[in-house]
């Protein structure tokens, strides 16, 4: 097997780690649905919270994991942090895999 061919396959396996870590990281329903609200735009968490009927710090917690993971992005605004989605390709992904979940019932 050639160089090019080896560096080519490793490039690839790193590019599937790298979507199995953003698989884990909307592996929770509630992290999936606080990335469809935030394909929506920027949203502060007591707009989630009141969105979702969840908890604040359930919300915290989730962003928490979000943020890790390089998904969600929090900017100050004020007293509050507005979060927003790092790139727009997640929002598609949550948004697919709902409407694929939602044509199986």
């Amino acid at each position: 097997m050639s160089d090019a061919v080896a560096t080519g396959q490793a490039a690839a396996y790193e590019s599937y780690e790298a979507a199995a870590e953003l698989l884990r990281a909307l592996s929770a329903p509630i992290r999936v649905a606080i990335v469809a609200e935030l394909g929506g735009g920027e949203r502060c968490v007591h707009e989630i919270v009141e969105k979702l009927g969840v908890s604040q710090p359930l919300v915290s917690q989730h962003l928490r994991v979000l943020r890790g993971a390089g998904v969600v992005r929090g900017a100050r605004r004020g007293r509050e942090i507005a979060y927003s989605l790092v790139d727009e390709h997640v929002a598609h992904i949550v948004a697919d895999a709902v409407s694929h979940a939602r044509e199986g019932t």
